[in-house]
């Protein structure tokens, strides 16, 4: 009797109760997972998987172990928020808090339009200017040449008003006059004050400030006028001679002489000598103060800062 290969074959399936003792064990080896701890600012996880004791696994034999299936577990990963950077200089002090973007996430501190590009770009103008013009001065002094190069030691004071406001203005001026300090002496860096700076920071104040030319001569002139007065007191101060006085004798002394050859007989006061002493130097600070408007107008002019200058209407037609 001949006996097929799928006839030899016999299952031998397992009975109700080895099903039980499987369905049990099978519970009980299946992995559990904690919950996964989350802290404020860092996010850990953490998976502790318990398994019975070593003598329960004694009783488990190959067939269940081999019908285990464990199934992989899935762990959901939630996005960290970023956080933001702050900048903090000191104790006490505030954060830094002007160079953040909009989003609050970057900063652009040298962005062209930011606050420490601006100024660190006037810092280094001012500084610009203040060097040349303190080199030209004390160069034009050493080689007596101060009367050509005059009226163009104030420009740098009235560019850096027009540009960067009057603080800046009053820095270069300053600046100026303690790097003549330090090349000259202190004699030259009052001499500069005196005659130039003042004048410059005036003009550049009036015109940073939009003023009609009218104010702005006439403020100017009183500023040149004071600056003149304030250089022949130091002159005399440092030279122990009233010169002064020597300037109103020598007036007084020329009137006398013009009266009597002309047929007056009248001798001039000293008051009147000194009223005709100030109002000389008054016209002459007027015409000087004018003459530089004009000159400076033209230069920034070409120099394309005519919108942040205020012209007369007869001068605007001209340029």
């Amino acid at each position: 009797m001949i006996i097929s290969a799928t006839e030899q074959m016999v299952f031998q399936l397992p009975s109700i109760e080895d099903m039980n003792f499987l369905r049990l064990h099978n519970r009980c080896y299946q992995p559990r997972i904690t919950h996964i701890d989350q802290l404020p600012h860092h996010r850990h996880l953490s998976a502790t998987i318990q398994f019975p004791s070593t003598q329960r696994s004694s009783l488990i034999s190959s067939s269940t172990i081999s019908s285990l299936s464990l199934s992989k577990p899935t762990f959901k990963f939630s996005r960290i928020p970023r956080i933001n950077a702050s900048v903090v200089e000191g104790k006490g002090e505030e954060r830094h808090e002007e160079g953040l973007s909009n989003n609050g996430t970057e900063m652009d501190y040298l962005a062209p339009d930011g606050n420490v590009y601006l100024n660190t770009l006037r810092l280094v103008e001012c500084s610009m200017f203040a060097a040349v013009t303190g080199l030209v001065y004390f160069l034009s002094n050493s080689l007596s040449i101060e009367n050509y190069f005059g009226c163009f030691f104030s420009l740098p004071i009235v560019i850096s008003s027009l540009r960067w406001g009057v603080a800046a203005g009053r820095k270069t001026m300053v600046a100026t006059a303690m790097l003549l300090f330090v090349l000259s002496g202190p004699v030259k860096a009052l001499t500069y004050l005196l005659t130039h700076g003042i004048i410059g920071l005036t003009m550049g104040s009036l015109w940073r400030l939009q003023a009609n030319w009218t104010v702005s001569i006439f403020l100017c002139t009183i500023a040149r006028a004071t600056g003149a007065m304030g250089y022949v007191f130091t002159s005399s101060f440092l030279i122990r001679e009233n010169i002064l006085a020597l300037i109103t004798v020598n007036i007084h002394a020329s009137l006398s002489y013009v009266f009597a050859a002309t047929g007056i007989n009248t001798i001039p006061s000293m008051n009147f000598i000194y009223t005709l002493f100030g109002i000389l130097v008054l016209i002459n600070s007027g015409f000087f103060v004018f003459l530089l408007h004009l000159l400076y107008s033209v230069f920034l002019t070409r120099l394309g800062m005519r919108t942040l200058l205020r012209l007369p209407t007869w001068l605007d037609k001209g340029l």
